[in-house]
């Protein structure tokens, strides 16, 4: 999966001797460091250029400058969601330097409530700002990482920084259990916050431009670390910046959209082709299969005219051969004197065959349309229950309704009033 860093430009501040200006906001004017990674941990490419000329990458990561994160060390509080927000506010509200309504205040990841955790401090204008700035130019952020923060291995990095005048000097930014520092190396800030020696295990780099200053203040030889290394070593962190109100919207929507972005991949082209081939397969297995069931009753079809025709040589045309084959049975039927299964005679026979034996001979009945309704007053649930049950096995339908039972082939339906006999 492809990782696209940004490295966030620093925020503006008011210096002694006034505002330095601002630069206009614009995506297609302002120009961003970037590094890209596959992993993490190896450099695929880097470079600067404006936001709309970024590399597309799967996953975009945001870096911002060491001086624009605060830190606090709080005992988390027992809430959640947007009470939890306030919560911290309440907490942090007299150490912060901005409004508590302009801060956005992170968490430390894997912090648990009740107990002693960092929170990282951002000015939330600014940073909506500059994220708005990239989604102009579809640059799409999902994690904002700081460069540093509170770590039980103590870190010290040295920078050239330029300031309103556009004099550069030297920065040295550290980190330990106790919290994080940018300071100047012109003062005697870092000689009082820095102890001597370091920690052990305390981890020394500086980037390129800072390397002689760096040597000299330490007294000693330090890792050079480029700027892409050291964002690319940032996104590696848990942090993530985007909390609360700054959480990314329209989640859902994004995330189909960069699944359907890293599906397109070279990496899977050979599932693309294979959900393709398989498509394809089934469109022609259904076709093969229709075709068959076509064939299929088309033969049947083609049998049965052949038996009525062999059957029935005086019928000549063929319209629909199981009803025009059942009509003539019917017709030789009543040639023959012999019932069918809707007449009146068949109904009888089989009522008599499943009458109880301590009941009258039935007084009256109708019949009509296959139907043929009985008196059957005074029977009780056991009788109807054995008459049913007896005439089941051939097909015939029992209803009981108003003391009369009623029989048929097939569903059976209300008694409809017929002729009677």
């Amino acid at each position: 999966m492809s990782i696209l860093v940004i490295q966030l430009p620093p925020r503006q501040r008011l210096h002694a001797h006034g505002q330095r200006p601002t630069p206009e906001l614009d995506p297609g004017a302002r120009e961003y460091t970037y590094a890209v990674t596959s992993d993490g941990f190896d450099l695929v490419s880097h470079g600067q250029c404006a936001a709309s000329l970024l590399p597309k990458a799967d996953s975009v990561v945001a870096v911002l400058s060491d001086a624009d994160v605060g830190w606090h060390r709080i005992t988390l509080p027992k809430a959640s969601g947007s009470r939890l927000a306030a919560a911290l506010v309440g907490v942090l509200e007299e150490a912060l330097l901005d409004d508590a309504e302009n801060t956005l205040l992170a968490i430390a990841p894997q912090a648990t409530a009740g107990q002693p955790t960092w929170i990282a401090a951002v000015h939330l204008t600014w940073l909506s700002t500059e994220l708005s700035a990239l989604e102009q130019a579809h640059v799409f952020v999902h994690r904002v990482v700081p460069p540093i923060w509170p770590d039980e291995v103590a870190c010290g990095h040295f920078c050239e920084v330029e300031d309103a005048r556009g004099n550069t000097h030297m920065t040295l930014s550290w980190s330990d259990s106790e919290g994080v520092a940018v300071m100047s190396l012109l003062g005697s800030l870092p000689r009082r916050r820095v102890p001597r020696p370091g920690p052990p295990g305390t981890r020394w780099t500086t980037t390129p431009g800072a390397a002689e200053a760096a040597e000299l203040w330490l007294g000693t030889p330090i890792n050079v670390m480029s700027t892409p290394f050291r964002m690319l070593q940032a996104s590696r962190t848990l942090w993530n910046m985007r909390q609360f109100s700054l959480t990314r919207k329209n989640q859902g929507m994004r995330a189909a959209r960069d699944i359907l972005r890293q599906f397109m991949t070279p990496n899977w082209r050979p599932v693309r082709v294979g959900l393709v081939s398989l498509v394809l397969l089934q469109v022609v297995g259904l076709n093969l299969w229709a075709w068959r069931q076509q064939a299929e009753i088309k033969a049947r079809g083609e049998m049965m005219t052949h038996v009525l025709k062999s059957t029935f040589p005086q019928v000549q045309a063929v319209l629909d051969a199981p009803v025009q084959m059942q009509r003539e049975v019917q017709a030789l039927r009543a040639v023959a004197g012999k019932p069918g299964e809707g007449d009146l005679e068949t109904s009888l026979q089989a009522a008599a065959s499943a009458w109880p034996a301590d009941r009258p001979q039935v007084d009256n009945f109708l019949y009509k349309d296959g139907r043929l309704s009985l008196a059957a007053a005074g029977w009780s649930d056991d009788e109807l229950s054995q008459f049913r049950s007896l005439l089941a096995p051939a097909g015939w339908q029992v209803e009981s309704s108003e003391g009369r039972v009623v029989l048929a082939r097939g569903t059976p339906s209300n008694p409809r009033p017929g002729s009677s006999r």
